[in-house]
């Protein structure tokens, strides 16, 4: 059987023949974008010319050291594709993501690309969305007010503000993350309306039907490929 970054290993390995020469696409954050990555940089070393628009400055400093070209979304007219990482993945696509804190890029790209790839390990495929803390962006402003906020919504029993090292967690826009307990998430639409609702909210951990397919890996080194539409 395969250990976990093992796992993580075959997603991005296979994820990368996605990737078509001369192509501009949208790069994720995460352990398992880390391989994609990894495989990308050799295929350069072989020839790949691609340029990608990096979702967090962490993304864009291995894109680069991989010596693969980063580019900015603002320069770029379209995206065909993105490829990124998730939290949980229900059987309908839809997505929680933020764990690593750069779900603001994370969502900003997917929303402006054709397709949504997710890579993943099959831990990440669940029945219902919520078990993972919901992370939820936020202004350093009156964060204490909309974290109360969020609890009186009633969907979340409790709500975290995200530490890192013993230090307040710092997105690369310089907001803060509130973890969102929720154990269960039955209506994501809902939730996802009513948060944004909420000032000084700025963008959620839950991307609404935005992925297109989901390549899973599995310890026994099987590679599944779901579609949502």
């Amino acid at each position: 059987m395969l250990s976990q970054e093992e796992i993580k290993k075959q997603a991005g390995v296979y994820a990368a023949d996605f990737v078509k020469q001369g192509t501009t696409i949208g790069l994720g954050t995460g352990s398992t974008v880390y391989w994609l990555i990894d495989e990308l940089g050799q295929r350069v070393k072989e020839g790949l010319e691609i340029v990608i628009v990096p979702t967090s400055a962490q993304t864009a400093q291995l894109a680069k050291q991989a010596n693969i070209t980063v580019s900015s979304l603002d320069r770029i007219e379209r995206l065909f594709l993105t490829i990124d990482g998730a939290d949980e993945i229900d059987p309908k696509g839809q997505l929680i993501k933020g764990g690593g804190g750069a779900l603001l890029q994370e969502k900003i790209v997917a929303s402006v690309s054709d397709e949504l790839i997710i890579i993943a390990d099959n831990s990440k495929l669940v029945h219902q969305l919520g078990k993972f803390p919901l992370p939820v962006e936020v202004i350093t402003f009156g964060y204490k007010q909309v974290r109360q906020k969020i609890v009186d919504t009633g969907f979340c029993k409790e709500v975290k503000l995200r530490e890192k090292n013993g230090e307040y967690f710092i997105t690369d826009h310089r907001h803060y993350i509130l973890d969102c307990y929720c154990e269960k998430i039955a209506d994501a639409f809902l939730l996802n309306d009513i948060l944004h609702l909420i000032p000084g909210v700025v963008e959620t951990g839950l991307f609404i039907d935005m992925a297109t397919k989901a390549i899973i890996a599995y310890e026994d080194g099987k590679i599944e490929e779901i579609a949502f539409r």
